[in-house]
């Protein structure tokens, strides 16, 4: 089990994935989140909206409305008539395109056309509640359109007056009268431009909702401090941004900075209540800023007026000494192998700050690590200083994290905002539980300052309204001290 504490909350870390209840506001950060895949969907869709009304040919439409009557009825007969014309409906729509009416039409002279492109080419509609039918023609050629119509009315009318007469002296029962038309659309019906627009516009926000929602799903990184306490069951003491200046010089006045004091305090009350003089600062994998979490942190305690001795325990891939501008040769190493003395290699940084180099690379760091000799130093160091703060390896990789995580009063994991894993932190998590390290809380690192993931703005509280821009410090400390 991991030490129970000051910020421990006795849980177990969760397996991923882990399940968060989901409301309206995810669903909008998730929008926010891929807002330019969204757009591009929508212009993609857009895009060949464009191109299939461009190389869409112009279709034309003529319209004409037929008005059928009995004519010679009664007053007393107007409603049955009424009732006939309104059943034949339909009867007269299959006749528009029969062989009755198509067939003379194909072939005469301006009409270039089959029967069955005729038939085509017709298309009705009856007015409802009434006993008048639309009909209209479309073709390519808008001449051809409102011609083929002109045909098509009078020979409609003459067939349906003379399907309609009961002999052939007798008058037909039924009149066919042109109410509108024909008339040729001033606009062609098709491609309808707005109407592919729209479409296309939908099409594209379902495609770019599906593309977001898949990509969310499929995203396993931590994003939001929420996210990263429900993973580890452990406090998130900051959510630190990005600055940019860089991983380790940032103004003493930003965000970056502010979020570092934060950490600070909670370590400090950690520290009131529990003997937390040591402190272990680790991340799951190389790349998560926990070489300069360290590093800022060491210069905060010393800003508060703390001996602080920052070591370097990375001695596969050691940086802090180049950064701080001080020698690589003797350090941890040379101390643990018995080559050199703890005063001997000490550098002075600042007022208040010491640092520990790696030193050489060794060929068994791990070995080194885990000997006696290095419970020595610990416990050494903790006499002479306030606070130690060792910059650990990642976990994952090897296993000198976890060693030196045993022997330090708490540890802090550093979570990169969008790159970490899940998995991976559930792993680090699982490997500093293995050797019954004392969890203190996570740090969420490189969280960015705009989107729906963003931390909040305190640049402009903190810098004021009316104050220039400060000097590149590191907690108000001035980086020439490293020259």
């Amino acid at each position: 089990m991991i030490k129970a504490d000051f910020f421990d909350t006795g849980e177990e870390p969760q397996t991923p994935p882990y399940r968060c209840r989901v409301g309206p506001r995810d669903y909008l950060r998730v929008a926010r989140r891929h807002w330019l895949l969204l757009l591009a969907s929508v212009a993609v869709a857009l895009g060949v909206a464009l191109v299939v009304n461009l190389n869409t040919t112009p279709v034309y439409a003529a319209r004409v409305t037929f008005f059928f009557s009995t004519p010679g009825v009664g007053a007393s007969d107007l409603y049955p008539a009424s009732m006939f014309n309104t059943s034949r409906l339909s009867t007269y729509a299959k006749l528009l395109t029969s062989d009755e009416v198509a067939t003379p039409l194909a072939g005469t002279p301006g009409i270039d056309l089959t029967p069955q492109e005729v038939r085509d080419a017709i298309s009705s509609e009856t007015v409802a509640d009434t006993v008048m039918m639309e009909v209209s023609v479309e073709d390519q050629d808008r001449n051809r359109a409102l011609l083929l119509l002109t045909r098509v009315t009078q020979r409609f009318r003459n067939s349906v007056e003379e399907l309609e007469r009961p002999a052939p002296t007798e008058p037909s029962t039924v009149k066919v009268t042109v109410v509108t038309g024909p008339a040729l659309d001033e606009e062609p019906v098709a491609p309808n431009t707005m109407n592919n627009f729209a479409l296309a516009t939908v099409t594209g926000l379902v495609v770019g909702a599906i593309g977001s929602v898949g990509r969310e799903v499929a995203d396993h990184t931590v994003r939001t401090g929420e996210a990263l306490q429900v993973l580890t069951s452990a406090p998130v003491l900051a959510q630190v941004p990005m600055d940019p200046g860089g991983p380790f010089v940032s103004s003493s006045t930003s965000a970056r900075t502010e979020a570092l004091r934060e950490v600070r305090t909670q370590v400090q009350c950690a520290a009131a209540t529990n003997s937390v003089k040591t402190l272990a600062v680790t991340s799951a994998v190389p790349g998560e800023g926990r070489s300069a979490t360290a590093c800022g942190l060491a210069l905060l305690f010393a800003e508060a007026g703390q001996r602080v001795l920052i070591v370097d325990a990375e001695l596969r891939h050691p940086r802090l000494a180049a950064f701080l501008g001080r020698e690589d040769a003797a350090g941890l190493s040379t101390v643990l192998d018995g080559t050199a003395m703890l005063e001997q290699v000490l550098q002075p940084w600042g007022a208040g700050l010491w640092l520990l180099a790696s030193g050489r690379t060794p060929p068994n760091p791990s070995e080194l690590l885990s000997s006696p000799r290095m419970t020595e130093l610990v416990d050494d160091v903790r006499k002479k200083f306030d606070v130690v703060i060792f910059d650990c390896p990642p976990l994952l990789p090897v296993t000198d994290a976890a060693v030196i995580a045993a022997r330090a009063d708490g540890t802090l994991l550093v979570v990169r905002a969008r790159r970490t894993t899940s998995t991976q932190v559930t792993q680090a998590i699982r490997a500093l539980h293995a050797v019954n390290a004392s969890m203190l809380g996570c740090v969420l690192n490189m969280v960015t300052h705009k989107g729906p993931d963003a931390v909040p703005a305190y640049d402009t509280y903190l810098s004021g309204p009316n104050r220039s821009k400060p000097p590149r410090t590191w907690g108000g400390w001035k980086m020439q001290a490293a020259a």
